[in-house]
């Protein structure tokens, strides 16, 4: 890979400057440059770090070494490896999309309020590029290299980078742009940030899942698509799914890993209204300690889905001393042994699902044998 060291002007980074929030494409340096290629993410600088950069130019201090990559059967056409948060903020400060605190509280600046010194400080200020021209695979191979030393890449990041294409520039516009549409339908169901791929992770991961392949597998098979309508259609039948048979939204039902219950029981279409009881008591349940999971346990039965509250120390000391340390089920097999209180475990006597609390008037202490054996049955 040949790798050529340049400096470059920012009046020449920002001269044609587009971020098209529509179609997620970001272009500078005339058009010649692709700020935000399909592997990129979206702008994560938070404010502090935006402005940062700015008032680093302002005061000639050195940005880290940015790093471009010669795009394919293009004369003098480039692609950001890495430097995108940076290009971005260097533009939208030109463009006098936000404003920085120059010197004091009181001196709050946009670009157009600076004097026509300043600005020039600011446009004549050159920033250290790398230009790469090699291989894709060399390309991204390197931009995963560089990239260590930023923000760090999550893993579907990651895969963004190996598995990047048309059906990849589609799934992002669909599921990791701001106010994407995967967010404007389904944003109280699905936890995490679009513009990390969270929302994209979880959708291929549940994909993957139903079609029993790993993610990067699913990736890897519909990478060379025309776009991602499958992934899409797929990931709508989930949520139209998940409200129709909840129509009563709840704040336990964001981040519930729901592809993975519609794979399981897509099929199934509880009564609502008896569904939605069920869900309140369950909600009522001070021995439910884990509210997300009742969704999953509404299908499954499945207990360990609700984490059950469990018996305190001292409750579980009490039963004990009444018992006079002794096992009910060894007495009754005649067998009349004083056990540790810490190889005891304790259970409802009556048991939860028939209505039993965990309270210390319903707590007994079984040895551990007795206590697994009766788990087993």
């Amino acid at each position: 890979m040949q790798i050529v060291h340049t400096k470059i002007r920012v009046r020449d980074i920002v001269n044609g400057y587009q971020n098209d929030v529509e179609t997620g494409k970001v272009s500078g340096y005339g058009g010649k440059l692709d700020i935000r290629p399909a592997y990129q993410r979206e702008f994560v600088y938070k404010e502090k770090q935006r402005n940062d950069v700015i008032k680093t130019i302002i005061r000639g201090f050195p940005l880290n070494t940015i790093y471009w990559a010669k795009r394919k059967n293009e004369d003098n056409s480039w692609e950001v490896l890495d430097g995108q948060q940076r290009i971005i903020s260097i533009c939208e400060y030109y463009r006098s999309n936000f404003s920085i605190v120059i010197d004091n509280k009181k001196d709050v600046k946009y670009f157009h309020n600076l004097t026509q010194e300043e600005q020039n400080i600011i446009l004549d200020y050159e920033l250290e590029v790398y230009q790469c021209d090699g291989t894709d695979k060399e390309k991204l191979d390197w931009f995963k290299i560089v990239n260590i030393a930023g923000e760090k890449l999550t893993d579907q990041e990651l895969r963004n980078v190996v598995y990047f294409g048309t059906w990849l520039s589609d799934a992002k516009k669909k599921f990791s742009a701001n106010n994407c549409a995967a967010y404007r339908l389904a944003n109280k169901y699905m936890a995490g940030v679009c513009i990390r791929q969270e929302y994209l992770e979880s959708c291929l991961s549940w994909i993957a899942d139903k079609e029993s392949i790993k993610l990067e597998e699913y990736m890897a098979k519909h990478q060379n698509d025309d776009n991602a309508g499958a992934l899409w259609s797929y990931f709508s039948a989930v949520i139209e799914w998940v409200k129709a048979v909840f129509p009563h939204h709840r704040k336990e039902m964001k981040g519930v890993p729901w592809g993975l219950l519609y794979n399981r029981y897509g099929n199934k279409y509880p009564n609502t209204s008896k569904t939605e009881k069920e869900v309140k008591r369950l909600m009522m349940d001070d021995d439910v300690t884990c509210k997300r999971g009742i969704y999953e346990y509404i299908f499954s039965k499945d207990e360990k889905c609700l984490s059950i509250r469990t018996f305190t120390p001292a409750q579980k000391r009490e039963a004990y001393e009444k018992q006079n340390h002794k096992c009910p089920y060894c007495l009754e097999e005649e067998i009349d042994k004083d056990w540790d209180i810490e190889d005891m475990e304790a259970d409802h006597i009556t048991p939860w699902s028939k209505g039993g609390k965990t309270i210390p008037e319903n707590c007994k202490m079984l040895c551990r044998e007795h206590n697994r054996r009766k788990g087993s049955t």
